[in-house]
């Protein structure tokens, strides 16, 4: 039986991009020997909550829209996009869940703020950099990424082929401060803006990157090697045994 993986629709209100963007991340968990459980945003909380008693891990996707920053203490900048409250609560569920059975987490850019957010930590509102963040859609390799040496992420990339890890990049906001013992992973060389964080819990699989391995599964052994070791963890993960100390923010 194919381990299963709960994936929130993209947006509440962007029925284009979620028909662009969401089979592309079905794709990669698939291509990595996953079950997707697409949770759909005008699905009661019960129902997710009942949804969820059924899956191994969490992915949190990309997004148009952005955090709300009022939720890590700061006005909204004016290049701040709306946040999507829909989205807002899908994640909510499924990060506590998440993190109440240490089940495995790889949240992708509009994701890992928003688990990073949620960690408490903050974010860049509109990034002024010389690196171009925001290139598009095709361009496979933006700039490259300096992977933190000990991590879990360099163990991960460790086993693609890659001789250097250059990622795609579509975003403008970033991750400021990491949130509650999130450490960083990566960052670009070239500005120092973080571009992927994990959890300090050997034991728990949180992972977040600001590029997108899932537009890139198929030319990039980087993009397969973090697929992969998602879901592998998430195949040996097994609930908490009774009195065994909780996940939480």
């Amino acid at each position: 039986m194919a381990v299963r993986i709960a994936i929130p629709e993209p947006t509440g209100d962007n029925r284009e991009y979620n028909d662009r963007a969401l089979p592309q991340y079905l794709s990669a968990l698939q291509a990595a020997g996953a079950e997707p459980v697409v949770v759909h945003l005008n699905e009661s909380q019960a129902h997710v909550a009942k949804m969820l008693a059924g899956v191994q891990g969490i992915l949190l996707p990309g997004s148009p829209h952005d955090v709300d920053p009022q939720r890590y203490g700061e006005a909204r900048a004016a290049e701040c996009a709306d946040d999507d409250p829909a989205r807002t609560a899908a994640d909510e569920i499924l990060l506590q869940d998440a993190f109440n059975l240490r089940k495995p987490i790889l949240a992708i850019c509009h994701g890992a703020q928003t688990l990073n957010v949620w960690r408490n930590g903050s974010l860049v509102q509109d990034l002024k950099s010389a690196v171009n963040h925001r290139p598009g859609r095709e361009v496979v390799e933006a700039h490259p990424v300096r992977i933190t040496q000990g991590s879990r992420l360099k163990q991960i990339l460790s086993t693609a082929d890659d001789a250097e890890v250059h990622v795609n990049s579509s975003h403008h906001q970033a991750i400021r401060t990491p949130g509650d013992q999130l450490r960083v992973a990566a960052i670009s060389p070239r500005d120092g803006i973080i571009e992927a964080v994990e959890l300090d819990a050997p034991g728990h699989f949180v992972l977040g990157v600001q590029w997108h391995p899932e537009r890139t599964y198929a030319q990039q052994g980087s993009s397969r090697a973090i697929f992969s070791a998602f879901v592998q963890a998430a195949s040996a993960w097994r609930p908490p045994q009774p009195g065994a100390p909780e996940g939480g923010k």
